[in-house]
């Protein structure tokens, strides 16, 4: 009769060798494991990453865009003029626009700090329409209005107030600007496209000028464009703000570099997907040098299945399982192992945590083709010995 191996029985003999040797076998397994874990964790990561951002776009908009003072054509800072702001706002297409401009002065929590340790922290006449141009949100207190502006009150950006000490505005604290006390009425929740804004202590145009005698030139305007006209409003900002030289009118879309940042996180993604791809090419050189190695001394073993009637096919799907089974066994562990450096790297940022079912997937096949390749050398072996030949060099 023709010699069979039942599928039942195939996997218990596959697993003779794994079973015998656990030590070798794991080290083979995470061979595997750390090739489909660095593929995992890179899609899962820059995955997280992007989601991150693109809520960033979502909450700020694409439609938000600045006017800032650029270069003359001599190479020296160009100034805005006074009238920027108003025609900026009166622009066909802007629903709403804020001007700011950025003072020489210090700021220090009281008049005992030493002078000059300000901590980066800068002055930022505001007009009182910022906030809504700019979707922001207060964490504590309110933001300038007309009444306000005419007054000593401040309003702090996020990293401002904690470099300051002031988490509230309870008690009505106050800081100290260039020998002057004002009042902090209210402390802003981070601005992600104006990060700027989080290093300043803002103020009143009014009190401005009868404090630090600001003349109204304005170094940036935040505009809020119609969606649909953004590209087309970014064209006409330039001459409104300063119709004599608008080629000294920086105008830029926050969104932009958000979108950039999406494309160079494409491009690293690429390079680590290819360094993982090594690694798992590694591991699956590693299953071949194990499998090599079992045949060589389980020759005894070979040679007495293949004497009691055992085929050679039946030796090479015992070799060939057993490295598919490492294969498996390595991405399932590579791929628990990747999701979890997700998971950590994504709660550290504060980003959503998104491990890409695709990711998933083909980590899993990946590994298991990668387990077959590499076990179809040693298969190939094993099937060739003959069974006298095998008991003899045993």
């Amino acid at each position: 009769m023709r010699s069979r191996l039942r599928v039942a029985d195939l996997l218990p003999v596959s697993t003779v060798g794994l079973r015998s040797r656990p030590g070798r076998a794991a080290l083979s397994i995470l061979g595997v494991a750390i090739g489909i874990a660095a593929m995992v964790a890179v899609l899962g990561v820059t995955r997280s990453s992007q989601a991150d951002v693109l809520a960033q776009i979502d909450r700020v908009g694409t439609n938000l865009l600045t006017v800032a003072n650029g270069k003359t054509l001599r190479g020296e800072e160009a100034e805005l003029p006074v009238t920027a702001g108003t025609a900026v706002a009166r622009t066909d297409g802007v629903l709403s626009s804020a001007a700011t401009a950025m003072l020489d002065v210090p700021v220090y929590r009281n008049d005992r700090i030493p002078s000059g340790r300000t901590g980066g922290l800068a002055v930022r006449v505001t007009d009182p329409a910022l906030l809504t141009t700019l979707d922001g949100t207060l964490v504590d207190g309110r933001f300038l209005d007309a009444a306000l502006a005419r007054y000593p009150a401040v309003v702090l950006g996020h990293y401002a107030a904690g470099s300051l000490g002031i988490r509230d505005v309870t008690g009505h604290p106050r800081i100290y600007l260039d020998e002057r006390w004002y009042t902090v009425v209210g402390i802003m929740a981070p601005v992600e496209l104006a990060p700027e804004l989080d290093t300043s202590a803002l103020i009143g145009a009014p009190v401005a000028a009868a404090d630090f005698g600001y003349e109204g030139n304005p170094t940036r305007i935040f505009v809020r464009a119609r969606t649909e006209r953004t590209s087309e409003v970014a064209g006409l900002l330039g001459r409104a703000a300063n119709p004599a030289h608008p080629e000294e009118v920086a105008v830029s879309r926050p969104s932009e570099a958000l979108t950039a940042r999406l494309a160079v996180t494409d491009g690293a993604t690429v390079l680590l997907l290819g360094l993982g791809a090594v690694a798992l090419l590694v591991g699956g050189i590693g299953i071949a040098n194990v499998l090599v190695i079992s045949v060589l001394e389980r020759r005894g073993e070979i040679g007495l299945r293949r004497a009691l009637g055992a085929t050679r096919r039946h030796v090479a799907a015992q070799f060939l399982v057993e490295s598919l089974l490492l294969g498996a066994g390595g991405g399932a562990a590579g791929v628990a192992l990747g999701a979890a450096i997700t998971y950590a790297v994504a709660t550290v940022r504060g980003w959503p945590t998104l491990v890409p079912a695709g990711a998933v997937g083909a980590g899993l096949i990946a590994a298991v083709l990668i387990g077959g390749c590499a076990g179809l050398y040693p298969a190939v072996r094993a099937a060739r010995l003959s069974p006298t030949e095998a008991l003899r060099t045993a």
